[in-house]
């Protein structure tokens, strides 16, 4: 639609490597004003007596801490912008408790209360922060997941009381929302779009 874009790699367990991406982008473009926090890591499924600390710090380090040192170096972007809004993703399962998906479920939960303390934190800054909390949706990882779309939609669009999965662009339309003017009397909410999945 006529804009710019630019890739920047950037390991989120890295505080280095925040710093670093943050900087290219701000140098590129001016201060950011608006960040979506997106990193997400999936872990085997296990019990919580048969879970590896290994894969439970995995997942703490890329979804929570990940989180956290993204939007650490955001805000003093969008101090600096004079406003702006961090949007964090979450998960149908930062509500809905799932049995083998501890590290999953507790880092998503987590999310929930970091979004709503950054709000509380920078309330009068002009900055806002939410979480966006898709169900299942028709991706690429989810294709890995289950081997393939079709057998993803057959095993866990039921699962949503609509019937079906998300697709991207559903997702993608309400982080534009939370990223614009027109929420910007949101902030600290948790805006799920999980066709009914939390709902049951």
């Amino acid at each position: 639609a006529g804009g710019r874009a630019m890739a920047e790699a950037c390991d989120v367990r890295d505080e280095g490597s925040v710093q670093a991406a943050i900087a290219a982008v701000a140098a590129e473009y001016g201060p950011v004003n608006v960040g979506m926090c997106n990193a997400a890591t999936l872990t085997p499924t296990f019990a919580i007596a048969e879970l590896s600390l290994e894969d439970w710090n995995q997942a703490l380090s890329v979804n929570l801490t990940g989180v956290f040192l993204t939007s650490k170096y955001l805000i003093p972007q969008m101090l600096s912008a004079g406003g702006g809004s961090i949007i964090i993703t979450a998960s149908q399962m930062a509500r809905v408790a799932t049995p083998g998906r501890g590290p999953y479920c507790s880092t998503k939960g987590a999310l929930l209360q970091l979004a709503k303390v950054i709000a509380l934190e920078h309330a009068t800054d002009n900055i806002c922060a939410n979480t966006l909390s898709p169900g299942g949706v028709a991706t690429d990882r989810l294709a890995k997941q289950y081997g393939d779309l079709e057998r993803a939609e057959r095993d866990w669009g039921p699962a949503h009381p609509i019937g079906r999965l998300g697709q991207p662009g559903e997702i993608a339309r309400a982080a534009v929302y939370l990223a614009g003017d027109d929420s910007s009397f949101m902030t600290g909410a948790d805006l799920l779009i999980d066709g009914g999945y939390a709902a049951r």
